[in-house]
């Protein structure tokens, strides 16, 4: 399994998504500004994976910082936050992530500045680790939804190069798989940057998992013919009545679920989850450059018969273009949200906090009867 961000002779190594799976590059950043723009490029995406990212970003950052003490050191380390903040607004994660580290900071103030800038390298490497676990939770709570023989519908990416490793979405997979259970997958293509045909397929079909491409529009044409069981995507950020915002699309596939009573799962980690926000509403919704829908950047073939990294015009120039990066699903569409903790009915989410009552797990969430 190929990690997306690692921390690696002090410096940030990440995988280059936007080449994949035509090439595998990783680059080294020795500078917080690099993260920051891997982030804003694509090169690393994914609510989790993004929240490492900027989490290791401000830790690499802060080792240049010249400080006397606390209060000048956090002064110096703001810009340094605000820059990671500025990259994505959708997905919580780097919030998340900004304010656990801060939060770190604000309990230790009587260290030394050199102590702090410690403490951030180790903090960062640790969100990393709990991602691989929180991921590997979800998986077996999540393959409890599945059955042998069963067909599963996944939208965008949401495996292992999303995350710390393992995946949300994809973690039931991974585990039914594991319990012996004969599944398939199919993985919508994503436009418009093909997070499912370049990333999703690449790595089911590198876990041995059937695998199948379909494009975006051809979801309910394959449920009218019953060919799909059930739904499983991740999230950017799930909010307190349990609506959640996604890579656009999700909502089609949502409200096609509902029409043909296939049940439609959430893959949620805590540290997508803000209970700041009452409802999907108030999500900020990304918009991206328009050359992502007009152009298709990938392998090209020049005159010479050379193939190389390009960019192909499939729109007019100058066509005027609307590019948001995500939608928002209401929780009247979603089955259930399943996290590290169990899995919830979106009622029940803003109780993710409480401890369950006894005997319960996941607000008492029970699977629907499926045919």
């Amino acid at each position: 399994m190929v990690s997306a961000i690692a921390w690696k002779n002090k410096k940030v190594v990440m995988l280059d998504q936007s080449r994949l799976p035509a090439e595998v590059r990783f680059i080294e950043c020795a500078d917080y500004r690099l993260v920051a723009e891997g982030i804003k490029k694509l090169w690393i995406r994914g609510a989790p994976a993004i929240g490492i990212a900027a989490a290791m970003g401000i830790a690499l950052g802060a080792k240049e910082i010249k400080a006397a003490g606390f209060d000048e050191f956090m002064e110096r380390l703001e810009p340094i936050c605000s820059a990671m903040l500025s990259t994505r607004p959708t997905a919580v994660n780097i919030k998340w992530a900004v304010d656990r580290l801060k939060k770190t900071l604000l309990a230790h103030r009587e260290k030394s500045v050199a102590k702090l800038k410690k403490m951030l390298v180790d903090e960062a490497k640790r969100i990393l680790d709990e991602d691989i676990a929180v991921n590997r939770a979800i998986g077996k709570f999540g393959a409890e939804l599945i059955r042998d023989g069963d067909t599963v519908l996944t939208h965008c990416n949401a495996g292992a190069l999303a995350t710390g490793g393992y995946g949300t979405a994809t973690a039931p997979m991974l585990f039914a798989r594991d319990q012996g259970k004969r599944i398939r997958v199919f993985a919508d293509e994503t436009r418009p940057v093909l997070q499912g045909a370049r990333l999703t397929t690449w790595e089911l079909a590198q876990e041995g998992i059937p695998v199948t491409l379909i494009t975006d529009n051809s979801a309910g044409a394959l449920m009218r013919r019953g060919e799909i069981d059930l739904v499983i995507v991740g999230t950017d950020r799930t909010v307190r009545n349990g609506d959640v915002a996604n890579k656009i699309g999700t909502y089609t596939v949502a409200v096609l679920a509902r029409e043909h009573s296939i049940p439609f799962y959430i893959a949620a980690p805590l540290s997508s989850i803000d209970l700041s926000i009452p409802t999907g509403d108030q999500i900020p919704i990304e918009e991206r450059d328009p050359s992502e829908v007009t152009c298709i950047y990938g392998r090209v073939r020049t005159e010479d018969n050379v193939c190389s990294w390009g960019s192909v015009q499939i729109a007019p120039e100058g066509i005027s273009v609307k590019n948001m990066a995500f939608d928002v699903t209401p929780h009247r569409y979603i089955t259930g949200i399943i996290t590290e903790k169990g899995i919830f009915r979106p009622g029940d989410i803003k109780n993710i906090m409480k401890k369950p009552e006894k005997g319960t797990r996941g607000g008492a969430f029970v699977p629907p009867v499926r045919r």
